[in-house]
C-alpha cells in the first residue's frame, strides 16, 4: 500500500512539472529564434515581447468584451448542439427504423467541412453572432451524437431485457439502463465538441468578420500589429487550455462512478 501511495504521489507532482518544464522550453526556443535572426523579429518577435502586450491587454475592458463574445458564442452553440444531440441520439439509437432510415443522412451529412458552410451562415445571417453559432452548432452536433449513437449500441441487451421483464416502461429503461451507459459516451462527446466549438467560433470571427477574438485577429494582422495578433493568439490558446481543463473536472465528477475515472486514481 505505501508504495502504491508513493507512486500516486509521484505521479501527482511529476505530470504538472512535466507540463510547466514542456511550456518554458517551449518559450525558450521561441524567445532564442528571432534574437539569433534564424528568423526575422518582424514576423515573429520574442515571446517575452508578446507575454507582455498580453498582459496589456488584461487590464483592457476592450479585450475581455472580445473574450465574453467569443465564449459566449462557444457556450450558446455548445449547448444548443449538446441538448439536441442528446435527444436525436437517444431517439434514433432505440429506434431500429429511425437508425436505418437516417444512416445515410448521417453519413452524407457528417463529413461536410463546418468551414465550407461560411458561404451560407453569411447568406442567411451576415456578419452577426447568428453566423458563428451556426458553424459552432453544426461542428459540435456531430461529435456529441456520434458518440450518444455508440453508447446505445452498447447498452447490454440482457439488462434491457430484464428491465422489460420487471415491467418497467421505455422512459424508465431510458432512465435507468440506457442513460448510465451512454453517460460515459456522452461525456467523451462534450469533450471533443468542446474543443471544436472553441476552433469552430475562432474561426468564424476570423473569416466572417463576426464579433470576437477572431475578429481583433485579423484586424491585427491587417493592420501590421504583429506583436498584438500572437498576444491574441497565445489567449485564444489559454482559452483552449482552461476548457479542456474544466470540461475534464466536470467529467470526473459526472462520471466518480465509472470504473474508468475510479482506476485513474487507484493506478
Amino acid at each position: 500500500m505505501s508504495t502504491t501511495n508513493s507512486r500516486m504521489s509521484r505521479k501527482r507532482f511529476s505530470e504538472p512539472l512535466l507540463g510547466i518544464g514542456g511550456i518554458l522550453l517551449f518559450l525558450l526556443v521561441w524567445e532564442a529564434v528571432p534574437r539569433l535572426g534564424l528568423v526575422s523579429a518582424r514576423f515573429l518577435p520574442p515571446a517575452s515581447t508578446v507575454l507582455v502586450q498580453l498582459v496589456n491587454y488584461l487590464g483592457q475592458a476592450s479585450f475581455w468584451g472580445d473574450v465574453g463574445q467569443t465564449m459566449f458564442s462557444w457556450a450558446l452553440g455548445l449547448v444548443i448542439s449538446i441538448v439536441a444531440a442528446v435527444v436525436l441520439g437517444l431517439m434514433i439509437g432505440s429506434s431500429r427504423f429511425l437508425g436505418r432510415a437516417t444512416h445515410s443522412t448521417i453519413e452524407f451529412l457528417r463529413p461536410i467541412p463546418s468551414v465550407a458552410l461560411i458561404p451560407l451562415a453569411v447568406l442567411l445571417f451576415g456578419i452577426k453572432m447568428e453566423s458563428s453559432l451556426l458553424l459552432v452548432i453544426y461542428a459540435s452536433f456531430w461529435q456529441v451524437l456520434l458518440q450518444v449513437l455508440y453508447g446505445v449500441q452498447d447498452v447490454d441487451p440482457v439488462a434491457d431485457n430484464t428491465a422489460k421483464s420487471y415491467g418497467l416502461g421505455r422512459i424508465a429503461r431510458v432512465r435507468y439502463v440506457v442513460w448510465p451507459t451512454v453517460l460515459p459516451y456522452l461525456m467523451t462527446g462534450v469533450r471533443l465538441a468542446s474543443a471544436v466549438a472553441l476552433i469552430l467560433a475562432i474561426t468564424a470571427e476570423l473569416v466572417i468578420g463576426s464579433p470576437g477574438l477572431g475578429k481583433q485577429i485579423g484586424l491585427t494582422q491587417s493592420g501590421g500589429a504583429v506583436p498584438e495578433m500572437y498576444a491574441l493568439i497565445v489567449a485564444t490558446g489559454v482559452i483552449g487550455v482552461l476548457i479542456n481543463v474544466g470540461v475534464r473536472i466536470v467529467e470526473r465528477r459526472v462520471l466518480t462512478w465509472h470504473p474508468s475515472v475510479r482506476g485513474e486514481g487507484i493506478a
